[in-house]
Order: C-alpha cells, then sequence, then structure tokens
C-alpha cells in the first residue's frame, strides 16, 4: 500500500468533515454507528494544509543571535 500525499489526505478528510455535518450518528439494525470526531477532523486538516504549505515554500526559521 502506497504512503498517500497530504493532498489525498486532506481530500480524504475534508471529504470526512462532509460525512459528520451530514449527520454524525446513524443505525443499522441494533449496531450504532459514529462517525469519526468532528473536532479531530478539523485539527488534521489544519495539520494537512499547514504540511502541503512547508512541501511548496519551505520552512521558516529566524534565528536569534544573543544579546
Amino acid at each position: 500500500m502506497a504512503i498517500k500525499s497530504y493532498e489525498e489526505q486532506l481530500e480524504e478528510v475534508q471529504k470526512a468533515i462532509s460525512a459528520v455535518m451530514n449527520g454524525q450518528e446513524y443505525q443499522l439494525g441494533r449496531m450504532r454507528m459514529r462517525k469519526a470526531d468532528l473536532q479531530f477532523l478539523h485539527q488534521r486538516e489544519i495539520y494537512l494544509r499547514a504540511m502541503i504549505e512547508r512541501e511548496k515554500h519551505g520552512t521558516r526559521t529566524l534565528a536569534g543571535w544573543g544579546k
């Protein structure tokens, strides 16, 4: 199984967020199902966006030179 890119992961997270927004829980017979946690998905989305930007533009590090 290939490792997915940050863009692919972000797309999956955004689809999951959309699914959660359309209904958090559902029931199949006697089994109750709960979709992913919206707060976790939102935090993952922020992380993935940051990683995509980092890949595109590199990191920005400021160095302090003593006082």
